[in-house]
C-alpha cells in the first residue's frame, strides 16, 4: 500500500483527535483544474441545491455516489486520497459519496454542529468507519467560514441529531456541555490542502461574510468491511478502481466540458432520499 500524504504518525494524530490536516495533498496546477471546471461547470450548477442554516443563509451543494472516470472522479479515485483512507480504515475502502460545498462570497450560509455518521447511521451502516476527505478548492479562512472541529469529539459516539432550520444538526445542549471540554479548532487551508475527518467529528462552519468564495470538494469512504446491511440512497460495497495521482492531470488536460459528463447526480427532485433532512451532512 503507496504511503499517499497520510504518514504513521498523522495515522496516529487522526485518531487521537478525529482528524488530520495534509498540506499541499495536491499541487497548484491540480487544483487549479478543479477549481476551473467545478466553477465553469454547468451541469454541477444546475444540481446544486440549498439548505437553509436557520439564520438567514443557504448551504448550497451537489452530491453524486459513483466517482466514474471524470476530472471529480480521479480526485476521488487517487492514491493520495485512497490509500490515505486506507490507512486510516485500516483495510480496503469504497467510495461513498463525493459532494462539491459551494459556499459563495457573502451569501454561503452556516452549518450547524453535526456528526456525518449522526446522518448515516440510518443508512443501515453499522459501524462509525467512514472518513471524508475535504479539499480546499478555494482558500478556507475564518473570514469565508472554515470548517470548525471539537478535536477529540469522535470518542463521544454518536449523538442524537434534531431539526435546526432546514438542517439536522447535533443535540445543542449535549453539544455546549462538549465545547467546555474539548478544544475548537478553526481548519483554515490554502488550496490544494486536504482534511481527513471521522465521522462522529463534531464539526461546523459559519456563514460567509467575505468577499471570498470558501468552495470545497468532500469525499467520502467507507470500509469494505463495513458494507451497509440496506440499501439506502448511497451505495453499498462497490469496489473501488483506484487511480494514479497523474491520471487527475490527465483527465483535467482532457477537455473540461466533460468535468460531469458521466456523473449520477443526487437529485432532491427526483430522489426522495436525496432532498431527506436527516442524510445530507455538508461543510
Amino acid at each position: 500500500m503507496a504511503s499517499g500524504p497520510i504518514y504513521d504518525s498523522m495515522v496516529q494524530e487522526y485518531h487521537e483527535n478525529g482528524f488530520v490536516v495534509a498540506k499541499g495533498a495536491f499541487n497548484a496546477e491540480e487544483i487549479g483544474l478543479l477549481r476551473r471546471a467545478a466553477k465553469e461547470d454547468r451541469e454541477l450548477d444546475q444540481h446544486s441545491y440549498g439548505r437553509s442554516d436557520g439564520e438567514g443563509g443557504t448551504v448550497r451543494l451537489s452530491l453524486w455516489n459513483h466517482p466514474g472516470d471524470t476530472l471529480y472522479g480521479m480526485f476521488a479515485r487517487c492514491a493520495t486520497l485512497v490509500n490515505s483512507a486506507e490507512k486510516i480504515l485500516g483495510g480496503e475502502v469504497y467510495h461513498y459519496h463525493s459532494k462539491m460545498i459551494m459556499k459563495d462570497a457573502k451569501v454561503g450560509g452556516a452549518w450547524a454542529w453535526h456528526q456525518d455518521y449522526g446522518y448515516w447511521y440510518r443508512n443501515g451502516v453499522l459501524y462509525p468507519l467512514l472518513c471524508s476527505a475535504s479539499i480546499a478548492v478555494d482558500a478556507a479562512t475564518r473570514e469565508n467560514g472554515c470548517l470548525q472541529v471539537l478535536s477529540g469529539s469522535h470518542h463521544l459516539g454518536r449523538i442524537d441529531h434534531v431539526l435546526t432550520g432546514d438542517q439536522a444538526g447535533a443535540d445543542l445542549e449535549r453539544v455546549h456541555e462538549v465545547e467546555k471540554r474539548l478544544p475548537l479548532v478553526y481548519l483554515e487551508m490554502d488550496p490544494g490542502d486536504a482534511v481527513f475527518f471521522h465521522a462522529n467529528l463534531l464539526h461546523r462552519s459559519d456563514q460567509n461574510r467575505s468577499d471570498h468564495p470558501r468552495w470545497s470538494m468532500i469525499c467520502c469512504y467507507n470500509a469494505a468491511r463495513n458494507d451497509p446491511y440496506k440499501e439506502a440512497h448511497h451505495p453499498r460495497y462497490t469496489p473501488l478502481s483506484k487511480v494514479s495521482d497523474a491520471a487527475i492531470l490527465e483527465a483535467g488536460l482532457r477537455r473540461f466540458s466533460d468535468a460531469a459528463s458521466n456523473v449520477a447526480w443526487l437529485d432532491p427532485k427526483k430522489d426522495s432520499s436525496a432532498s431527506s433532512l436527516a442524510q445530507q451532512p455538508a461543510d
